[in-house]
């Protein structure tokens, strides 16, 4: 017995740091009391998601292996970053609301007098191993010590593409905040980052940073970093309210009904920042579509085009089938259908909500050809959302 532990605690100690750590003690406790966890594990909003690829693993390798699709899903040419980030960012803005889009999922926030960093991806991959994995499509638009102070960094889930080893332990050194979901804060001791400074949420709890209040909210996804995904981290989605602003970040999220509560419950946004990359019909509950961001946005500002939806979550790394430039092009022409803004920053280039909002095509001048225009499907119905989860979860 004592030779089995042995063994259990050296390939532990090989495991790749990036890995992090799992939740234990009072943490566990903690996520053992949370009425979203269930089974030993936490639950969607809605019911099952399906967290793996449908279909066979032979029709999943011949779409990523498409010898047609391939070149599409990377720029061809060099994506233009802004060049003069650092020096915009000395200015306080003058709304009191700013925002810098650094790429995928990646926000500098700058609201009510509070900077808040979202999901800081600073790394070279999104991998655990700094030899493989997705690889940057862009350099980031200005080193992590050039954003200057960060009040609270705030993490949608514990993903690579979100949750970022050698950024962490970068800010690690500073005096920031973290917020996190339930079970995260574990990784983030195990990195150097000390319990004092973190503030652990379930969905519906709050913290104060700042003169900000930080809430997070559901989300349908899922966690997991190391070999064994034991969905003991909770993922979310933030709402980050100031004295005179509302924001509102969307993590990782295949569409559900909740936009509407969340909506109801902490809205309307004066910014919602919507993922809308990295779809796909093989993973279709847990990332969502263009067009279904675009009815997330409208659905947290009940049901009016109002506000400005900036798309996250695309352009920085290729980790679906999709055409590189797809996720912009086409929020662009779903937010036109129905009347809403939709900002199309550059990297790294800060804009106000309440002023001059980017609105270039900047991809096309980088991108192949798009293979065909948005066509907007039916909407999906909750019953019909329900049938699918059965369905899958019976198989």
């Amino acid at each position: 017995m004592s030779g089995l532990r042995s063994l259990s605690s050296g390939l532990r100690a090989l495991q790749p740091e990036a890995f992090g750590a799992e939740p234990s003690g009072e943490r566990l406790a903690r996520i053992q009391r949370s009425p979203h966890f269930k089974d030993g594990v936490f639950q969607n909003p809605g019911g099952t998601a399906r967290t793996r690829p449908s279909g066979s693993t032979l029709e999943l390798a011949k779409a990523f292996f498409d010898k047609d699709t391939r070149p599409v899903r990377a720029p061809q040419g060099t994506i233009p970053v802004h060049p003069t980030a650092v020096a915009d960012l000395t200015k306080p803005p003058v709304s009191g609301l700013r925002v810098t889009w650094l790429g995928h999922s990646s926000a500098l926030v700058e609201i009510d007098g509070c900077r808040v960093l979202f999901d800081p991806v600073w790394g070279e991959r999104c991998s655990p191993f700094p030899f493989a994995g997705p690889k940057r499509l862009h350099p980031v638009p200005l080193p992590l010590a050039a954003l200057g102070p960060v009040d609270v960094v705030v993490i949608s889930h514990d993903h690579y593409d979100h949750l970022d080893l050698p950024t962490i332990k970068a800010l690690a050194g500073t005096d920031t905040l973290f917020a996190v979901p339930l079970g995260v804060g574990a990784h983030l001791e195990h990195w150097g980052v000390s319990p004092d400074r973190l503030r652990e949420l379930d969905w519906h709890e709050s913290t104060e940073v700042g003169g900000v209040t930080l809430t997070a909210t559901p989300a349908r996804h899922f966690c997991g970093r190391g070999l064994r995904n034991t969905q003991h981290t909770l993922w979310a989605s933030w709402v980050v309210a100031g004295e005179r602003h509302r924001v509102y970040h969307s993590g990782d999220t295949g569409y559900f009904d909740g936009f509407k509560d969340i909506g109801a419950a902490h809205g309307p946004f004066d910014l919602t920042m919507i993922q809308i990359g990295a779809y796909s019909p093989y993973w279709p509950d847990i990332h969502m579509t263009p067009e279904e961001g675009v009815r997330a946005h409208l659905d947290l500002q009940s049901g009016t085009p109002r506000g400005i939806l900036l798309p996250i979550h695309w352009g920085t790394f290729n980790l679906a089938m999709h055409a590189w430039a797809e996720p912009g092009e086409w929020t662009k022409e779903a937010g036109e259908a129905v009347g809403q803004v939709v900002a199309s920053p550059r990297p790294g280039e800060p804009f106000e909500p309440g002023g001059r909002v980017p609105s270039d095509a900047w991809w096309r001048s980088v991108s192949g050809p798009i293979a065909h225009t948005w066509e907007q499907p039916e909407p999906v119905t909750a019953a019909e959302r329900r049938s699918d989860d059965l369905d899958y979860s019976g198989s």
